[in-house]
């Protein structure tokens, strides 16, 4: 079956890896963390972080998302509508995954 720890407790010591530090950074920050948002310096920074965020997710929503799932220009009406759905409407994200869903299993190949 693989070497240790496999299934869940490899499951669970993976996901103790991959969030710890950052809850670690979060905790050790949250004292310092008033004084430091007055910083000009660290507001540049932060507004450099966030761009870099944002950036990473679109490339991320580009590929391999978007690569894989727009193929047609029903795929494209489908995503937009979605996209109209929760930016204009407001409605609730796992109510449009599931409806999106539907209509791609309805409409898809």
């Amino acid at each position: 079956m693989g070497p240790q720890p496999n299934g869940w407790a490899g499951a669970a010591l993976c996901l103790v890896a991959v969030f710890l530090p950052s809850f670690l950074l979060v905790f050790g920050a949250l004292p310092f963390w008033a004084a430091l948002r007055s910083e000009p310096r660290a507001q540049a920074a932060l507004r450099g972080v966030n761009a870099a965020v944002v950036g990473l997710l679109l490339a991320a929503l580009y590929r391999p998302v978007w690569t894989s799932a727009i193929m047609a220009p029903v795929d494209f009406a489908l995503a937009i509508a979605a996209f109209l759905v929760l930016a204009l409407w407001k409605w609730p994200p796992w109510l449009v995954v599931v409806l999106a869903a539907v209509a791609g299993g309805v409409l898809g190949r």
